[in-house]
């Protein structure tokens, strides 16, 4: 595994690839439970930065994230790099947690946050089996420990190869406040699991 920035830190390796097993597909034996994928439309166009970034909020761990679009309202976990070098992922057991990567930029200041959930789980759908339905010009709200609200505007949401994925554009420092939600996507297979990730971009709007 090759070293990459990771929201405006380093961190090692294809950090995401934990949560797409795909246990649930595999189980049920068909892929006609597979979750949405982005269309070309919800891409991030040339040259658009989305509305004006709102200023960079202090430092404050985020406790929960919130989609209403598709139905997300989720506690978040610290999530820290195990062993390998790798970002380690929510318990799939709890399908409806969430995590952010707690030595990166902290959701809401100025850099690259990250948060990453499971697709699914042996059970069923989790946190983030709807992110691929997610369009432009969406909302996500943090809820922050310090009692304030980040809410960001999605930018765009887009789905990586894991072969091709274009780990500068989603992981590398960012002079706004901004954040990536990041799960498993982009086709499935029942020999190795899902065959990439899907990636919301977006960018800091409001707080309250």
């Amino acid at each position: 595994m090759r070293n990459r920035g990771f929201g405006n830190t380093a961190i090692a390796g294809v950090t995401v690839m934990a949560l797409c097993t795909g246990a649930w597909l595999l189980r049920s034996g068909a892929e006609t439970h597979a979750p949405p994928q982005p269309s070309a439309a919800q891409a991030r166009a040339a040259g658009d930065s989305g509305r004006a970034a709102a200023p960079a909020l202090p430092p404050s761990p985020p406790d929960r994230v919130r989609i209403p679009a598709i139905r997300v309202d989720a506690p978040l976990m610290a999530l820290a790099l195990t062993a390998a070098g790798s970002l380690d992922v929510p318990p799939a057991s709890k399908k409806n947690l969430a995590g952010w990567y707690e030595a990166g930029t902290v959701p809401g200041e100025t850099g690259t946050a990250i948060v990453a959930g499971h697709v699914d789980n042996a059970e069923g759908p989790a946190v983030f089996y709807d992110l691929g339905a997610l369009r432009k010009g969406s909302a996500i709200e943090v809820d922050r420990r310090d009692g304030s609200v980040a809410v960001f505007t999605v930018d765009a949401v887009e789905v990586y190869d894991a072969r091709n994925f274009p780990d500068e554009k989603v992981y590398g420092a960012a002079k706004r406040p901004e954040l990536r939600v990041i799960t498993c996507g982009g086709g499935y297979s029942r020999s190795t699991g899902y065959r990439g990730n899907v990636v919301v971009f977006a960018h800091l709007t409001g707080s309250r």
